[in-house]
């Protein structure tokens, strides 16, 4: 995104700061940083320090571009006062390990960071600021994406303390994290900035990029390769492993009734699975939606692929964008998901490297 703008703006563009979990080559007015995702790391903590210090720099005449995508709630992290950045990634690693959903896990985060749920606004007022999203969350929902640091906040600390004690949440945690939200229940906090605020008169925001538009290229591109897409969901949510066996059953439904599309069909889902990691293993929505899918796929009666990529190109806490088991096996002798025992990795959530054959 930071490119694409350098090369729209040309020289009205005065300078930034890019933040990304991998390394990419030099930019020509923007400074390229890199940090940890999903749990943040010290880099984040310099680069969120830094992107703040820019804000607060900025005056009435000067506009901010913000540019967000999926992971800048881990890639800019600022700790509130009183919260350290190992609090915030322990906590940050056991919600997702105990399946939190995206907005809760945002709850959290704005309450705990000095930038999140329309902490960088405030930072920035007057200037203007126009922030542009790539969406990775179920519903575009702004206040959510990258846990909303231009828009106003509608949670509240109550919100992100009722998180951490629900039922299968992780009864360990910082006890800074907990004496800080229950601060803020009892109004001793700052809350995040609400819609009405002043710091919000010269912000816009725009969802230039979603889930929805990337299921809907999709299935441009099956039709172009003579497959009928059938769209099934953009709000496709819950446990990984539940959600591939519906998938897997509604393609079974389609090869042997054809009902609700006859072959030769490509099925299309999009949204945000969660997975909850009850063993040593890495998580990654994706890659436990493929093994869980690969067990149905067992006896399929037509060959059949079945493909769980992340759009941001990163699954979970692994170095892959998710997996693809297929039926009958593609590559001869080799054994694939849907011919071996996929079992024994469910419990664990890990990635089953041998028989995956990993997304790009």
């Amino acid at each position: 995104m930071a490119r694409a703008a350098e090369e729209a703006l040309g020289g009205h563009l005065a300078g930034g700061i890019a933040v990304t979990a991998a390394a990419a080559s030099p930019l020509r007015s923007v400074r390229l940083l890199t940090a940890s995702h999903p749990v943040p790391d010290a880099r984040g903590l310099a680069a969120a320090g830094e992107v703040e210090a820019l804000a607060r720099g900025l005056g009435r005449a000067d506009l901010l571009l913000v540019l967000l995508s999926g992971g800048a709630s881990a890639l800019l992290p600022s700790p509130a006062a009183g919260v350290t950045l190992e609090d915030k990634a322990q906590v940050t690693a056991l919600l997702l390990r105990a399946g939190a959903t995206i907005h809760e896990l945002n709850a959290v985060r704005k309450h705990l960071s000095r930038l999140k749920g329309g902490g960088l606004a405030r930072a920035a007022a007057p200037a203007r600021v126009l922030t542009l999203v790539l969406s990775d969350v179920v519903g575009d929902d702004l206040s959510t994406i990258a846990s909303g640091p231009t828009v106003p906040d509608p949670t509240t600390f109550s919100d992100a303390l009722e998180v951490l004690p629900a039922p299968g949440r992780p009864r360990r945690r910082p006890e800074a994290v907990r004496a800080h939200l229950l601060a803020g229940a009892k109004g001793e906090r700052p809350e995040t900035p609400k819609p009405g605020e002043p710091a919000f008169r010269r912000v816009a925001a725009r969802v230039v990029g979603s889930n929805r538009l990337s299921v809907d290229a999709a299935a441009r591109e099956a039709r172009r390769q003579g497959l009928r897409p059938l769209v099934l969901t953009t709000r496709l949510e819950g446990e990984a492993r539940e959600v591939a066996r519906v998938l897997v059953a509604v393609l079974r439904e389609c090869v042997e009734s054809g009902r609700p599309v006859a072959p030769p069909l490509c099925l299309l889902a999009g949204g945000e699975t969660t997975v909850t990691v009850r063993g040593e293993g890495q998580g990654g929505r994706n890659q436990e939606l493929a093994v869980a899918a690969a067990q149905a796929l067992s006896g399929f009666p037509a060959p059949a692929v079945v493909a769980s990529l992340a759009t941001d190109g990163i699954d979970g806490a692994s170095d892959a964008a998710g997996a693809s088991p297929t039926t009958p096996p593609p590559l001869g002798p080799k054994p694939s998901l849907a011919s071996a025992s996929a079992q024994p990795f469910l419990p664990r959530t890990t990635p089953a490297t041998t028989w995956v054959r990993w997304g790009t």
